[in-house]
């Protein structure tokens, strides 16, 4: 199955609009230049009190389903 690795950098505040109903997905950059819109509720788990920061493995179906994200070490 395929899988990507994403740096995700949203703050706090940015999030926020998730929360509000004002935005569902979140547009982060992969390590190879793609862009990828995933859906906000997918980095809740990740959310701290700065918003939500690090590397990401996104795995998916060839077909594109999502599978699973999860945090990356380091």
């Amino acid at each position: 199955m395929p899988r990507l690795t994403l740096r995700i950098d949203v703050s706090a505040d940015a999030f926020a609009a998730y929360y509000r109903g004002a935005a569902s997905r979140v547009v982060v950059t992969a390590a190879d230049g793609r862009r990828i819109s995933l859906p906000a509720n997918l980095l809740r788990p990740y959310l701290r009190a700065d918003g939500v920061h690090g590397r990401f493995e996104l795995e998916y179906h060839d077909s594109g389903k999502l599978i699973a994200l999860k945090a990356l070490a380091g």
